[in-house]
């Protein structure tokens, strides 16, 4: 391959994300979804490449056709394909970089209902997932045990998670679980935001949502996914003189400094595993949850020596965008429908028994857990275990979009202890080498103990602070 074709694989990426944001501005119920620009182009890619319109052309024209492959060539799908596990360690390595971090203290007392509500709602994916594999899909599918944990792999992980342990699956025996997750993430993200959607609406009519009069409210730019004029901040700050360096290049340069503090990391656990141990557990585990580290390292040198504060969260944060849009995209255009269509009954099934543990615990949990503005905050947690920290964003946004409530101090709160294990943090890159390892009747016992704990301290302890 040359890096001409390399190039231009990259270009067709900003290609399909511009064609998914004109659709996204033209087509109103894509706008109603509030759709990514992103899972649109990604669909649009999948769609035209080699296994849908590939497929059909390849019976019209021959397997020797041009359009045998779609309007995607086969080193476009080459380049992208690994696209997603690369731009996972860039996403998690941003998520403390450029932040203030708060006392404990203040965590557990602002964010704390939030978290007790995360927590149930992770480790419920796991205890309910792994129970659907022991049951039904090991005996009756043959499927490894491990299958079970790829609802919170793909719903709380997304599709930056599932790609990053495309690799670890690949070692597991069994790289179909990546597809699987993948389509687990998608069927996630639209189902969060269509159930999102209709449940603000919902709280809106039962006077459940104290912070908005009604979702269809919303201005036309906003529904279109544009900045409102009179909104439009900065979206980064200029700390360093372009003369010097490129703030844009200062930041990317720290990014990459995290990720390669994480890659010591791991290479310097599985040295002293192999040389102490004997065992090479590490060897499944991915990069991103110690890129995820070395960005707090960074940071927490960061705070101790520059003065000056030079590293901007904002602008941190639109690195992070680029490469989660980049991520999903090219996600979603690889994502193997072969498989999906091999494994299509225990897909359905993963997929439903997610859907419906988030569902219940949305309505039925959250508001005997989080004492005040219950809707607006358990409708981030729910978000989020549908479909990545950004959907929970996104239906915060949309049920509070003038922040009157706590949701986005608690929800931020929240991550910080919540990321470093679920979500795409430790437990979930090491779940299914775990249970490969160990068995899936101890990591069932252990996150039944995990939901316990959540559950315990969300209803008797957060819940009964209610005014």
């Amino acid at each position: 391959m040359t890096p001409n074709q390399i190039g231009f694989a990259l270009l067709y990426l900003g290609l399909f994300l511009i064609i998914g944001k004109s659709i996204r501005i033209r087509v109103k119920w894509m706008q109603n979804l509030f759709l990514p620009s992103s899972v649109i182009g990604g669909f649009l890619a999948l769609i035209l490449g080699p296994q849908v319109l590939g497929s059909i052309m390849e019976n019209v024209t021959g397997e020797d056709s041009f359009w045998a492959t779609g309007l995607l060539t086969p080193e476009i799908m080459n380049v992208w394909t690994p696209l997603a596990g690369l731009m996972i360690n860039v996403v998690f390595a941003t998520l403390f970089l450029g932040t203030v971090l708060p006392s404990l203290k203040k965590v557990w007392n602002i964010g704390g209902p939030q978290l007790a509500f995360g927590w149930t709602l992770g480790w419920g994916q796991y205890v309910f997932g792994l129970l659907l594999a022991i049951l039904i899909l090991v005996p009756f599918y043959d499927m490894p045990p491990f299958v079970g944990a790829l609802i919170e792999i793909g719903f709380e992980g997304g599709h930056g998670t599932a790609a990053g342990l495309q690799g670890t699956f690949e070692d597991l025996g069994f790289a179909e679980a990546y597809d699987l997750a993948i389509g687990l993430a998608t069927v996630g993200i639209l189902s969060g935001v269509i159930i999102g959607i209709a449940a603000i609406n919902w709280a809106v009519r039962k006077n459940h949502a104290k912070t908005i009069s009604d979702v269809k409210d919303a201005s036309e730019l906003k529904r279109a996914g544009i900045v409102e004029f009179e909104n439009r901040d900065a979206a980064a700050k200029m700390t360093v003189r372009p003369e010097s360096i490129e703030p844009l290049s200062l930041h990317f340069a720290m990014i990459g400094i995290a990720i390669l503090v994480g890659y010591v990391l791991l290479e310097g656990i599985t040295w002293l595993e192999q040389a102490i141990i004997g065992s090479d557990f590490m060897t499944y585990v991915p990069l991103f949850p110690l890129a995820m580290i070395g960005g707090i390292i960074v940071q927490l040198i960061a705070s101790k020596i520059d003065k000056a504060d030079i590293l901007d969260r904002q602008m941190i944060m639109r690195i992070q965008g680029f490469s989660l849009d980049v991520l999903i995209l090219s996600a979603i255009a690889t994502v193997s429908l072969d498989v999906i269509g091999q494994y299509l009954v225990p897909f359905l099934l993963l997929s439903l028994v997610g859907i419906i543990w988030n569902v219940l615990g949305l309505f039925f949990i959250g508001p005997r857990m989080i004492p005040s503005y219950w809707f607006e905050r358990g409708i981030g947690d729910f978000g989020q275990s549908m479909g990545i920290t950004a959907t929970g964003l996104l239906l915060m946004r949309v049920a509070d979009p003038e922040m009157k409530s706590p949701a986005y101090e608690g929800f931020g709160y929240k991550q910080l202890v919540f990321e470093p294990f679920l979500g795409g943090g430790l437990v979930t890159a090491l779940s299914a080498p775990l249970v490969f390892q160990f068995g899936p009747i101890p990591f069932l016992i252990f996150a039944t103990v995990m939901l316990a704990i959540g559950l315990l301290v969300g209803l008797f302890y957060f819940g009964r602070m209610k005014s």
